[in-house]
């Protein structure tokens, strides 16, 4: 067996929403079944395991990241559309951590090791 693509699926209130918000951060629509289901696109995706962070209570169990060539364009892009977001440095890189209309977890990523 080859796995020949992969998905992650949000479970969203609003289909337009949710699509609208992704496309703004820069995710193409592939498909869109009314509003039943949709898939939205960018490059391959990779699942990243990360240690659980047991003193920050609220950390969350699942998040997207989406990796950047560019941290500084990432922050302008979310504050174009108008999304709030967290930003962060450390010696693994530079991040912005925002969430989407649902409050699923999400970030850019610019690495250090790039």
């Amino acid at each position: 067996m080859q796995i020949t693509e992969s998905n992650v699926t949000i479970m969203v209130k609003d289909m337009d929403r949710a699509v609208s918000f992704y496309q703004s951060i820069g995710l193409t629509l592939k498909n869109r079944w009314e509003n039943h289901y949709a898939q939205l696109a960018t490059t391959d995706i990779v699942i990243g395991l990360h240690p659980e962070e047991k003193e920050l209570a609220n950390t969350p169990k699942v998040s997207i990241g989406f990796i950047v060539d560019s941290i500084a364009e990432a922050k302008a892009l979310l504050e174009r559309n108008s999304i709030i977001y967290r930003y962060a440095e450390g010696k693994s890189g530079k991040y912005t951590h925002f969430n989407d209309p649902n409050g699923t977890y999400l970030y850019f990523s610019e690495p250090a090791w790039r």
